[in-house]
């Protein structure tokens, strides 16, 4: 299996490294010291720079003002903002981004893209559900505008309905939904009468939608979205078939290059740390306990890397069938439990200065704790991917 990449990603890899440099980890205060969230905007400076440098518009054609990469570029440069903790929605963005410019009809993309790669439009995606555990599509209705209404309701009157009456109405609620608080448009997943998954692109100041803040494990604000009788106009609303399992799909192989990108970069720090300190007058990572636990978690990142890229690469082929949600699965068994093996060996031999709050490590460790939650348990989907072959058996 050759996972070479292009000379268009590895450029790609090079601007973000460039951008990223500059990054430290500390540039919001410490979960561990903050009551509450670690800030209440974006990292606005990085935003704009990482337009400048058009990694915004990585995965979106130039007709869009974009690059025209593949979902491999993006991880490759999700896995670099990774190692500096950037705190920015970049994911989301450019999953959502992505989504639309492939789903989409009419005038949606060409009125949000461009805006899109400039950073001057904001995306993120409602992906937990109402508990974080049951399909994100179950947690949110819609229904045709006018079904269900009272009489003398059918006119529309602002909210986002057509003014020839036609569009959604949205009803429920979405838990844990990162970057809310800034982000111009929610990409909310559904489902109608039938039971259909449609995917709804609603602006956060649309009358109906109601923020209320939670706090990630890392510190960063999310928000409880709720959707009372949300009005969204027909051309905002994508019912391709696939639309939602696709980002979906894109949204989880991006958090695995993030969990990827942490890692490597929290093994670097480990190495750094017993390389320099001593015991009995040796360099602790002369010894064998110590290099045994390091390799261990070495062989740990190489399977999440090379799931990873499987699974990206799957989407970035558009393989059908059951495939790619069978790759996007085993990278998610690797990076979920991946993540948390790496840093837990780290902060067992950095000893107690893994705790000290002067010490980036702890910043690291709670971000993995919150990829490991974002993921969900390995065992999940160890069962999911078993059903998965057992419905399509590979023979």
């Amino acid at each position: 299996m050759d996972f070479t990449f292009t000379e268009e990603q590895r450029a790609a890899v090079e601007a973000a490294r460039a951008v990223f440099s500059d990054v430290a980890p500390d540039r919001a205060p410490s979960p561990a010291l903050t009551p509450g969230a670690v800030a209440e905007d974006i990292d606005r400076e990085l935003w704009q720079e990482l337009a400048r440098t058009d990694l915004l518009g990585l995965t979106l054609s130039p007709d869009h003002g974009g690059a025209g990469l593949d979902p491999i570029a993006l991880c490759l440069v999700l896995r670099e903002s990774a190692k500096v903790l950037a705190r920015v929605p970049l994911l989301e963005s450019c999953a959502v981004a992505t989504t639309v410019q492939r789903y989409a009809e009419g005038g949606l993309a060409a009125e949000l893209l461009p805006r899109v790669a400039t950073g001057e439009l904001i995306l993120t995606a409602a992906a937990n559900g109402r508990s974080g555990h049951d399909p994100a599509e179950l947690a949110v209705t819609a229904r045709p505008y006018g079904e269900g209404e009272g009489e003398g309701e059918g006119s529309p009157q602002g909210g986002g309905a057509a003014a020839d009456g036609s569009g959604w109405v949205l009803d429920g609620v979405q838990t844990a939904v990162p970057w809310a608080r800034v982000a111009d448009r929610i990409a909310v997943p559904s489902h109608t009468a039938r039971g259909r998954a449609v995917l709804a692109l609603v602006p956060r100041t649309r009358d109906g939608v109601t923020l209320e803040d939670q706090v990630s494990t890392s510190g960063e604000l999310l928000a409880e979205v709720r959707f009372d009788a949300v009005r969204v106009e027909a051309r905002e609303l994508i019912e391709t078939e696939g639309c939602w399992d696709w980002l979906r799909s894109l949204l989880t192989t991006g958090t695995c290059a993030l969990a990827l990108g942490l890692g490597e970069r929290v093994l670097a720090m480990t190495a750094e740390y017993t390389g320099k300190r001593e015991q009995f007058g040796f360099p602790v990572a002369t010894f064998q306990a110590v290099a045994v636990q390091a390799a261990d978690r070495y062989i740990d990142l190489r399977a999440m890397e090379a799931t990873l890229w499987q699974a990206a690469w799957r989407l970035s082929a558009d393989a059908g069938g059951p495939l790619p949600a069978a790759d996007v699965a085993v990278a998610k068994i690797w990076a979920s439990d991946g993540v948390r093996r790496v840093v837990q060996t780290a902060q067992h031999l950095h000893g107690g200065f893994g705790a000290d709050t002067d010490y980036p490590l702890h910043r690291f460790h709670a971000w993995a704790k919150q990829i490991e939650l974002s993921l969900g348990p390995a065992t999940a989907h160890e069962e999911a991917l078993g059903d998965l072959l057992a419905a399509h058996p590979l023979g």
